[in-house]
């Protein structure tokens, strides 16, 4: 077994587990022994989504944190997710199998910077989306989930004066069915911005009567090809509730394991990124971090209660204030 110093230099606990365990079977059995719930993004690996209490985006997950009674989250999905769980339930203890999943996105706003950016522009208020660190969320007014963007924008008064971060594509569509010019932080979700539209062109070509899906975090032009633009929880129900057959889905390919769940007569085709530059291209359209999450980690970091997310006392006492007005508003 290694030393949790090691646990600590690699983020996760990597003991072996024997093949003769059944993953699923134990860690469902842990949960129960040690009152524990496991919370899943619909980005994570579909075997991941089968073993989890509860799977949901980010909106979906934030109010689940907040009013579970279990002793101990596993969060599966990304760190700031974990972060956010931490936030809403600082007497629970927070499980991330990985704190090396992180967001390309939340990365793209650091503190210091916003901090900086909001003293250049006194009299806004900042709009965070979700996909932010703890201390970002602390310099925030209020946070936002792709899901509820457009309601808690439209909370404001027309003419008051906004940031908003840290994606640039969210906070574009947003301007453009408000009417707003909020001021907009120049950040982007990587698996999003691939998107090609060309090969949404040639899928539709294929697929003539699909109707095509498009995640807010898409940049525009992908956005003005898509029937149905919203979060992955508005995109699962709109596939639920009507009786199209096909679907083109512009989003992380995780969620295709619950819309195939869910709507089993039904075709789900992946967009695939563009071309990189030299002709080559790449089918993948998945978050490299989201698939760190895996089942061994999972039954490893509940065996051992380890790695736990911990938030500065000062830093969560403002960061929950924004997160608790979203929730208020939507």
């Amino acid at each position: 077994m290694m030393e949790k110093q090691e646990w600590k230099d690699k983020g996760y606990v990597d003991e072996k587990i024997p093949e003769s365990v059944d993953l699923k079977r134990e860690i469902r059995k842990m949960c129960e022994e040690k009152d524990a719930i496991i919370l899943a993004h619909y980005y994570t690996r579909g075997e991941i989504q089968d073993i989890a209490d509860f799977v949901g985006d980010s909106l979906a997950l934030a109010r689940m944190a907040a009013k579970s009674e279990a002793k101990i989250m596993v969060m599966c999905g990304v760190h700031f997710m974990a972060e956010t769980c931490k936030i809403l339930s600082p007497e629970k203890k927070v499980l991330c199998p990985d704190v090396n999943a992180g967001c390309s996105l939340a990365d793209s706003c650091k503190a210091d910077d916003l901090k900086k950016f909001k003293e250049e522009h006194p009299g806004y208020e900042v709009v965070s989306y979700v996909n932010t660190t703890a201390a970002v969320k602390a310099l925030t007014d209020v946070v936002v989930t792709s899901g509820n963007a457009k309601k808690v924008i439209d909370s404001f008064p027309q003419d008051a004066k906004l940031i908003f971060g840290p994606d640039y594509n969210l906070g574009n569509y947003i301007n453009s069915v408000t009417g707003r010019n909020m001021l907009l932080w120049n950040g982007g979700c990587h698996v999003h911005e691939k998107f090609s539209v060309d090969e949404i062109v040639r899928l539709k070509k294929e697929y003539p009567d699909a109707v095509v899906m498009a995640h807010l975090e898409c940049k525009a032009p992908v956005l003005a090809l898509a029937d149905v633009k919203g979060s992955t929880a508005t995109m699962l129900k709109y596939a639920q509730e009507h009786s199209n057959k096909e679907y083109i889905v512009a989003t992380e390919s995780g969620i295709l394991h619950e819309m195939q769940r869910s709507c089993p007569d039904k075709t789900f085709i992946p967009v695939p990124p563009e071309v990189t530059e030299g002709g080559v291209g790449c089918s993948c359209n998945e978050c490299e971090y989201m698939k760190l999450n895996t089942l061994e980690k999972i039954y490893n970091t509940l065996k051992y209660e380890y790695p736990t997310v911990e938030i500065d006392p000062d830093i969560r006492e403002q960061a929950v204030k924004p997160i608790e007005r979203m929730l208020r508003l939507s």
